[in-house]
């Protein structure tokens, strides 16, 4: 295995197709196919399924992948270092939750660290897709939340994933609420309190299991359920249906604007947030300084 052959796959990989990848290396179509097929015979695994359409990435390729991306970071930082040249755009990314504070930590980071060139991913995503995101390398770093009702599956998945977790903070539950909701005025709210309104949560794809709900109380009924993807169609239906979703009550003003208040909910339960990482990768100094900012944030 050569830096070479990494630097084809990830290429390959990016492009989608064996003539357009070859183009970008500047190196023939046949060059390229032997190179992927050399790394494929040494390691006795199969990267990419090939068609008439192109070609797409096998599951252990994708895998392969991630390692291949943080080598090629590495080299780079080495190369960087000791050259006194930037060979590259800097990259950085996050997985998450949709928490306001990371988004926070997100854009304080690229305003330390971008400079001219760069690209940084904040992927606000579905409970397991973080923690694939993290395991394959596609992330950085990863944001969630355990309490005592998820943290037997969370833990098992992520030690399936060979995954950390690390606490950040925990939260008491909280409501979020247009500021004009008839339950706006109340100090606390109780369960009661909320059946009449429309529950609004984060879409979860196909691990849609009570256990990677990004909302406690996943298995409470309720007579108006709304299923959402993104924070701003969730806060659009919190203001324009008087609807609510249960969360940990940290919000932004600044990001968020000031039409959603935090209201706590009367209930003996937590979110411990936190962040995860690979196990057997030591965090780079981007990563440090974005667990340094959701600190401090």
């Amino acid at each position: 295995m050569t830096i070479k052959q990494l630097q084809y796959i990830v290429t390959t990989a990016e492009t989608g197709n064996i003539t357009e990848a070859a183009g970008k290396l500047f190196i023939s179509q046949p060059s390229l196919t032997a190179a992927i097929h050399e790394i494929e015979t040494e390691y006795n695994i199969t990267l990419f399924h090939r068609s008439k359409k192109g070609i797409e990435i096998t599951p252990e390729g994708d895998e392969f992948l991630g390692y291949a991306r943080a080598v090629l970071e590495q080299t780079t930082l080495m190369n960087e270092r000791y050259s006194g040249k930037i060979l590259r755009k800097k990259h950085f990314a996050v997985s998450s939750q949709h928490y306001s504070f990371a988004v926070e930590a997100f854009v304080s980071l690229l305003k330390s660290y971008g400079g001219k060139q760069y690209e940084f991913h904040m992927r606000e995503t579905q409970t397991y897709e973080i923690i694939e995101d993290v395991a394959r390398l596609r992330s950085e770093i990863g944001i969630l939340y355990m309490n005592s009702f998820n943290e037997t599956v969370i833990r098992k998945t992520l030690r399936d994933h060979n995954l950390s977790f690390t606490p950040l903070f925990r939260a008491n539950p909280h409501v979020f609420l247009g500021k004009d909701s008839p339950l706006a005025k109340k100090d606390k709210i109780s369960i009661e309190d909320l059946a009449p309104y429309p529950r609004l949560t984060y879409e979860q794809g196909g691990h849609n299991s009570f256990y990677f709900s990004e909302e406690i109380l996943s298995t409470l009924d309720c007579d108006q359920e709304i299923v959402v993807c993104d924070r701003a169609t969730l806060f659009n239906m919190l203001v324009g249906l008087d609807g609510y979703t249960i969360c940990s009550g940290v919000i932004s003003e600044e990001l968020n604007g000031p039409h959603i208040i935090a209201k706590p909910l009367d209930l003996d339960d937590y979110m411990e947030i936190g962040y995860i990482l690979p196990k057997t990768i030591h965090p780079s100094q981007m990563t440090q300084s974005y667990i340094r900012l959701l600190e401090k944030n």
